[in-house]
């Protein structure tokens, strides 16, 4: 046949030498290894040498319904707060709002008509990872998520959240946020302030070798730091978050949008007394490395004299408001308080946001105001009469009334 003399001298040319006797057996076998080569079929849809692991999908959903989803679930309310960080309504508000963002979260077939992982499973695999900083293979066993799957979920988490909670759960405070904290920061005894203002760094184990002098600071490894605001709820007001580990808290500071409205005069009006005095700008209460502004109230250094005393001890105090959001940020979300293990700087500014976010969302549903004014309105009384006790113990005059005088100072 044609196609027989033409493979047979492709054959004799490719394998054959030229002073070689062909051999009529030997040229029929490798025509047929070429046809059965041809004719086999392509591998398509996966990559060689992989192994297709059973997972069972279905089975993984029923079971992460039936244990928490159901009505009723098998474990309660406090095992859901305590292994998911929130409650069940703020779970599923999340849920709907990245089910609308990203539908790559939507249930669906694939090419082979399998059913595909629900949105409960690649929700709580993310939120595992974030909350525990747990490998991307962990939950596996009972979620029923590969480890690729798994990181492309918690990605595209991160990112829904941001787009569709970022603005809401990472505004400036508006009007009726500053009335609210200029009433609370009054009983303590800072009329003005709006928060307390510091820095947090995030280690960055894998940080590109080319990048590690760059983002190596005191801390003696990479980190990527975090500037905040919180008050006394632990509600964080601003997050500036990417710049590298090298810098401090003032190099931050030059490159943050803090103080971007009350530049520009879009901030609302703040207005509050002092011994009588009127003032229309708050505060942020801060460590001794920030500058001199009058948006910045630090304590006395060395101070001398009770008047001065107390009024370091109450600054030390309400400035451990950040550094207790920063702790109860770590405690939420592991992944924060661990090294981080992703490459992309971007991924991790997400990661980071994602987590501001969602602790925001957890103290709005779980912040109880009247309680905290109690608390404070007892303390503070009893703080003022020993200081007024330990005033007359020192000779010196019984007659200091307590005042916002010893509570705020300006330079």
């Amino acid at each position: 046949m044609a196609s027989q003399s033409i493979a047979s001298r492709w054959m004799r040319k490719r394998f054959l030498k030229k002073n070689d006797i062909g051999d009529e057996k030997y040229e029929d076998d490798l025509i047929k290894c070429v046809v059965e080569e041809r004719e086999r079929p392509v591998r398509r849809g996966s990559i060689k040498g992989r192994i297709i692991v059973p997972r069972c999908i279905t089975k993984g959903h029923e079971n992460l319904y039936r244990d928490y989803f159901a009505d009723p679930p098998i474990f309660s309310d406090n095992v859901f707060r305590r292994r998911f960080r929130m409650r069940r309504h703020v779970f599923l508000r999340i849920q709907n709002a990245v089910l609308l963002c990203d539908p790559y979260f939507l249930q669906k077939r694939n090419a082979a008509g399998a059913i595909g992982l629900s949105s409960y499973q690649k929700i709580t695999a993310a939120l595992r990872m974030l909350a525990c900083g747990v490998p991307a293979d962990y939950v596996d066993e009972y979620v029923r998520i590969g480890e690729s799957t798994a990181l492309k979920s918690l990605k595209r988490f991160v990112n829904a959240v941001v787009v569709m909670f970022g603005d809401e759960y990472l505004r400036p405070p508006n009007s009726n946020d500053i009335a609210r904290l200029l009433s609370i920061g009054e009983k303590r005894g800072f009329p003005g302030m709006l928060g307390s203002i510091d820095c947090m760094h995030w280690r960055w184990k894998n940080c590109p070798s080319a990048w590690q002098g760059m983002y190596y600071g005191h801390y003696h490894e990479p980190t990527i730091i975090l500037e905040a605001v919180a008050s006394y709820d632990l509600w964080i007001w601003h997050a500036f978050f990417g710049l590298p580990g090298s810098h401090n808290d003032i190099n931050v500071l030059d490159r943050s949008s803090l103080f971007d409205d009350l530049a520009t005069g879009r901030a609302p009006p703040v207005n509050y007394l002092v011994n009588g005095k009127r003032y229309n700008m708050g505060y942020y209460l801060a460590d001794g490395i920030y500058p001199t502004w009058a948006t910045f109230v630090k304590t006395i250094p060395a101070p001398q004299g009770n008047k001065k005393k107390h009024f370091a001890k109450q600054h030390e105090g309400a400035r451990k408001d950040v550094e207790r959001a920063f702790g109860v940020l770590q405690a939420r979300f592991a992944i924060v308080r661990g090294p981080a293990r992703l490459w992309n700087q971007e991924t991790l500014k997400d990661i980071m946001t994602a987590c501001i976010i969602m602790h925001n969302m957890i103290v709005e549903d779980e912040r109880d105001d009247d309680h905290y004014i109690r608390n404070i309105g007892r303390d503070r009384d009893s703080e003022i009469d020993q200081i007024i006790e330990n005033y007359d113990i020192v000779g010196e005059p019984s007659n200091v009334l307590p005042s916002h005088e010893f509570s705020l100072v300006f330079s």
